[in-house]
């Protein structure tokens, strides 16, 4: 499957972004594939994950109709419902999550890397089969990214902190508003710097598979990738962009039966969401294709024969 362009032409990002889009859509089996074993996994997952939370639920007996009727106008009350269920439900959630996150995440290593790995080889069937490689690769950027997880919950601390906690203890009202300013600036900033510096842990699975690499080898090499460095992080950037879009539509179409909400049933808004959120993750798994076809294509147009490219480790 020859997508890009090729080797002697300069490759713009964008412009390789959009070809490989239309290329990838005309390609539906490919979606379908990505979508396939990443429900294989996503299903099971949900449903175990909704029959713990429902459990907690029960057995703290919390209101959680309480979250429907706060209010902005009151944010001493607001603040007050958040903490007695964080305080209610923070230790049996931490409880399960000691047992629930490292099976889930063990499995998704798994799953993901052969998963992965069936893409990419109906894609271009000279690929290298690497489960192996792409588990431990897979798992390094498991760590990664849960790194940054934790870097973002501390920031959340800190609004907390700087928001709510302060003027509570000062004897003011918290000033909600702050809080979730603070809460979205943290977290696009923190989505951004993701996309930015990502790039190496992303294309190291595609490059052990190309070049039949080690985990050291491929992500030596995809470090050493300067001629390309710029287009992979342009193209997270990009892919940072359409995922936050993304997240935007989906809001905006949860949002359009609310005109209607005197004649909406509770059924037909329970389906409409269901709907937009599959809506959601088809997109977002078509997308994901498209970035790693992109990689795919990126390295082969600027590919010229690194000697340090080709054996095993």
């Amino acid at each position: 499957m020859e997508i890009g362009n090729k080797a002697a032409e300069p490759v713009r990002g964008t412009q390789s972004f959009v070809h490989i889009l239309s290329a990838c859509w005309r390609r539906p089996s490919l979606a379908a594939l990505e979508v396939a074993w990443r429900w294989t996994f996503g299903a099971p997952a949900a449903a175990l994950i909704g029959y713990e939370g429902l459990r907690i639920v029960r057995e703290t007996r919390v209101d959680v109709g309480a979250l429907g009727r706060m209010s902005l106008l009151d944010p001493t009350g607001s603040a007050a419902t958040l903490a007695q269920m964080s305080a209610a439900l923070m230790p049996p959630v931490l409880r399960t999550a000691e047992w629930l996150g490292p099976l889930l995440l063990a499995v998704w290593v798994v799953v993901s890397s052969f998963g992965r790995g069936m893409v990419l080889r109906r894609v271009d069937p000279r690929l290298h089969a690497r489960p192996g490689v792409l588990m431990v690769l897979q798992a390094a950027r498991l760590a990664a990214l849960a790194a940054s997880f934790a870097l973002w919950f501390l920031c959340l601390r800190a609004g907390g902190r700087i928001a709510i906690n302060d003027p509570l203890a000062a004897g003011q009202e918290p000033n909600l508003l702050l809080y979730f300013s603070l809460a979205i600036i943290a977290t696009l900033g923190l989505f951004t710097l993701w996309a930015a510096a990502s790039w190496a842990l992303s294309v190291a699975p595609l490059l052990a598979m190309l070049h039949n690499l080690g985990v050291r080898a491929s992500l030596a090499t995809a470090l050493r990738l300067a001629p390309v460095r710029s287009k992979l992080i342009e193209i997270n950037l990009i892919m940072g962009i359409v995922r936050i879009m993304l997240v935007v539509l989906a809001i905006a179409f949860s949002a359009c039966p609310l005109p209607f909400e005197s004649v909406a049933t509770p059924g037909f808004m329970a389906w409409w969401y269901s709907f937009v959120t599959v809506l959601y993750l088809i997109s977002a798994d078509l997308f994901h294709v498209v970035q790693q076809v992109y990689y795919l294509e990126m390295w082969r147009a600027y590919d010229r024969g690194d000697p340090g490219v080709g054996a095993s480790t």
